[in-house]
Order: structure tokens, then sequence, then C-alpha cells
């Protein structure tokens, strides 16, 4: 009897090992497919962004055709704005914190 149940247990334990590597092979296959969708996602999100950039270039370019050309005083205030100081009467030469925005430069470089 010891023979025959040892010999029941083996089988079993085959047929659950079988099973698992069924399960196991299902969810490669399944994890495969993610994987290949996910890479195609990657390939086109960089296809988007890449046209979304290129269109962004397009208006900014037809804004810059279509805007005439600031002065070089203008100019000189915008490039001091971006580099972080205050081009407004009150705060003039100041150094903005954490680049705020000032409603009063706001107000000069909107003119």
């Amino acid at each position: 009897m010891e023979k025959r149940e040892l010999y029941d247990g083996i089988k079993d334990l085959e047929s659950q090992t079988e099973l698992m590597l069924s399960q196991f092979s299902e969810v490669r296959k399944a994890l495969t497919e993610v994987m290949e969708e996910n890479a195609e996602l990657r390939i086109e999100n960089q296809h988007l962004h890449d046209f979304i950039n290129e269109q962004k270039e397009n208006v900014e370019n037809d804004n810059k055709k279509n805007r005439p050309r600031s002065s070089k005083s203008r100019e000189n205030l915008e490039h001091l704005f971006n580099e972080g100081f205050h081009v407004c009467i009150e705060f003039y030469g100041s150094h903005r914190e954490n680049d705020e925005s000032c409603i009063f430069c706001n107000e000069i470089l909107n003119r």
C-alpha cells in the first residue's frame, strides 16, 4: 500500500507541475504581448511628441513672422526679465525670487 500511495502522490505532483508549467507559459505569452504593446505605444508617444513640438515651432515661427519686430530696448527688458530681474518701475533691477511673476513687469512687457 505504501508504494501505491507514493506512486499516486508523485503522479499528482506531476499533474500539478504540468498545470503550473502551462500557466507559466500563458503568463509568459501575455507578458510578451504587453511588452510588445508597450514598445509600440512608446514609439507612438514619441512620434506624437515630435509632431506636437513641430507644430509648436511652426506656430512660433508664424507668430514671429506676423509680429512686428520689438525695439532693442524692449528686447533688453525682456532679456533682463527672463534672466530673473524686475523691469518694472517699482522694483527695477532687483532679483525676482523663484522666477516669480510680477504684474508690474508684465504690464510693461505687454505694452
